[in-house]
Order: C-alpha cells, then structure tokens, then sequence
C-alpha cells in the first residue's frame, strides 16, 4: 500500500515538469477550444441549461490550460534568474508590470471579441435567449482571474525564494561574525591571561628585592628612589593581578563558592578596612544601611572586591571636601527581592562618558588621567556582578555619580 501511495506521488510531483505541462495545457485546450467553437456553432438552437453546463465545462478545461501553460512559461522564461543580484527587487517589479499590461491586453482583446459575438446574437435572434453570449464573457471573466492568479502565484514564488535566500545569507553572515567575535574574544582573553601570568613572577621578585632593599642603610637620596620605585612596582603589579583576575573571570573560567553573605555586614568590613584611606584622603564618608534582612547568597572573596572596587572608585574620582554615600536596601525588581548596594560621590572632573564607555577595560572619565587609577575597577564590577548573577548600573547626573549593583536573594 506504501509502494502504491508512493508512486502516486511521484507522478503528480511531475505534473511540474515544462513538458509534463505543456502537455497537460494540451489536452485540456484542445477540447476546451473545440467545446467553445460547437456552442458559438449551435448557438441559435442551444438550450440554456446546456449552455450553462457545457460552459463550465469549457471553463474547467481553459482554466487547466491556461494555469499550466502560463506556468511553463514563466518556469522557464526564470529558470535561470538569478535572485542573489543587488537589484533583483527592481527588475521582479519591471518584469511585473510587463506581465500585467500582457495580460490585460489579452483580456481587452477577448473581451472585445465576446462584446461583438454577443451583439450579433442580440441582432439576430429575435426570441431573446442571450445564454450563449452570456457564457461567452463569463469564460472571458473567469480565463482572466485564472491567468492573473497564476501569475501572481507564481511571482509572489519567485520573491519568497529571494527573500528565502537573502535570510539564508544574512544568517550566515551573522554566524560568521559572532564566530569571529567569539574567537578574536577568546584570543584576547588568551593573550592577557598569558602575558599577565608570564609578568607576575618576575614583578613579583621586583617587588620582594625592593622590599630587602629597604632594610638597607641607604642615603635619603636612594632611599627616596627606592620608596617611588616600590610603590610603583606595586601598583603595576595590583594591576597586573586585576586585569589577569578580570580575564580570567570574561573567559567563564571561574569557580564561585557560594554561601550566605549579609550586604550591611560585608559593607561595614570593606569600609573598616579602607578608613585609613578616606581618612588619609580628606572625605567623609555617610553610610545609611538599610534596616531590612540583607542576607543573599554569593561569592565572598568575589563580593567583597566588588564593593571594594566601587568604594575605591568613588574616592579617587571624588571632588575634595565632598561626600562620599553607601547605602543599602532591600528592592523588588522584575518579580525578584534583591539585595541592593549604592555608592553615590561628586566628581572632581567633567563627566562626559556614557555607562557603556566608562564601564570598558582602561576606560577612566577622567581624561587628563590626574587621578590615581587604571580603569580597570568599573570593568572589574561589571565582571564580576555578572558573574555572580547580579545587576550593575551607573547614573550620571551632572556632577553626581551614582553605581549601583544588585543581587538576587534566591540566586
């Protein structure tokens, strides 16, 4: 039964062969033309009930002719049309429009016929029975939606294809260029992971070699020397570490441990830690810890250089004599409780940058570079929220700059 089934298949797929259709359009004009002649033939002694039926009969076979015929024709009239080509739209719209004026001309031309055939049937038969005539212009009407249907059937074919095509190739494009993204990405990443690893043992000894020099007794010249030199050296190493710790975390090559941290607890002990800083610097610092439950679940080590990192940020970029805020709060944001934490300073510069801009890898607002910093603290933030599963954001509101990360307490 399958067997049979498939072989009924394969023979009406080949009804679309060019030849199978041209002799298909054959053997229904043929009698439809001839059915046609017999009626304008017998039209005097027609009875109008035959008129009717042999006309639609008529009808069927034209229909099938035409439809076929039309069809052949423009297979291979655009068997070889070429739908990548820039201007293909344009040249789908003039070969439209050919097709539309050809068709309307065809239809004016029978119509006219059908018009002349029926006045004489009205001048000679005087008993008023017009069944004939009327027959005659219906085919007329009816050849003419089945041609103008065949033709935008097909054309609108055409134009899928090309627009099938056209997706086709953009998705490819877009493969290719995530692709490429992806890999000139993963190369970078490579590239700082390894050159940062290759630079951290022999900085390393630098900085362990200055500090036994230091232990020396040396002229307050060298001595001098040697203080700039250490903390230099120390400098380019903590940004050494930074950037191989922010490579590392891009490239997804990170284990978080995760457990219960409270926000308003972790931001007392980052603050404690840093107060000989905000001291030594001159700023006074508001904390205003939220009353509410803080308690979520992340990385440790991970949370603390986030906060870190923003309380480090807000005092190198901040205008002397001004305040720094921390704060904390307890939000619902998209249908989740998060735990909230809101580092707001007053710049000591121009804040001419964008969150997208200040956020990249040695991005700093502060573009004369006066300031302490690498520009790497933001991007660090950025990583490492993501990271941990959270949400970081940046204000800028003329002078006031305002980041802002928020973690889930159910992660």
């Amino acid at each position: 039964m399958d067997t049979k089934w498939k072989n009924i298949k394969k023979i009406w797929e080949k009804r679309k062969d060019g030849k199978v259709r041209m002799a298909i359009a054959l053997v229904c004009a043929v009698p439809g033309i001839w059915g046609l002649l017999y009626l304008w033939q017998e039209r005097f002694n027609f009875p109008s009930v035959g008129a009717w039926v042999l006309g639609s009969i008529i009808n069927l076979l034209l229909g099938i002719a035409l439809f076929q015929g039309i069809r052949r024709e423009l297979e291979k009239r655009y068997q070889n049309w070429d739908s990548y080509v820039e201007n293909f739209y344009q040249k789908w719209q003039e070969e439209w429009k050919k097709q539309q004026k050809i068709i309307i001309w065809c239809t004016i031309g029978a119509a006219v016929v059908g018009i002349f055939s029926f006045r004489t049937i009205i001048h000679s038969y005087w008993y008023g029975n017009y069944s004939v005539g009327y027959v005659t212009i219906g085919i007329i009407m009816i050849q003419f939606v089945v041609a103008e249907a065949t033709v935008i059937s097909y054309m609108k074919q055409v134009l899928n294809h090309h627009v099938t095509d056209m997706e086709a190739i953009v998705q490819k494009n877009v493969k290719e260029a995530m692709e490429t993204t992806i890999r000139s990405e993963r190369m970078k990443v490579d590239l700082i992971s390894n050159v940062s690893h290759d630079l951290k043992t022999p900085l390393t000894s630098m900085v362990g070699y200055i500090e036994l020099i230091k232990k020396e007794e040396l002229s307050d010249v060298v001595s001098d020397y040697v203080e700039v030199l250490g903390n230099k050296a120390q400098k380019l190493k903590e940004m050494i570490d930074s950037l191989f710790d922010l490579a590392k975390t891009s490239s997804g090559n990170i284990k978080l441990t995760m457990e219960g941290i409270e926000m308003n607890r972790l931001i007392e002990q980052v603050r404690a830690d840093m107060e000989d800083k905000f001291k030594e610097a001159g700023r006074e610092v508001v904390t205003e810890l939220t009353e509410e439950e803080t308690s979520f679940t992340s990385d440790s080590s991970y949370m603390y250089r986030v906060c870190q990192n923003l309380m480090e940020n807000a005092l190198k970029y901040s205008a002397e004599h001004t305040r720094i805020f921390f704060k904390t709060a307890r939000i619902r944001q998209n249908g989740r409780d998060m735990i909230q934490f809101e580092v707001t300073n007053t710049a000591n510069y121009r804040m001419n940058f964008t969150k997208d801009q200040i956020v990249e890898r040695f991005a700093r607002g502060d573009e004369a570079r006066t300031t302490d910093g690498n520009g790497l603290g933001l991007a660090i933030v950025s990583t490492y929220t993501s990271a941990l599963g959270g949400i970081f954001d940046v204000t800028i509101d003329c002078d006031q700059f305002k980041a802002v990360v928020a973690f889930p307490v159910e992660p």
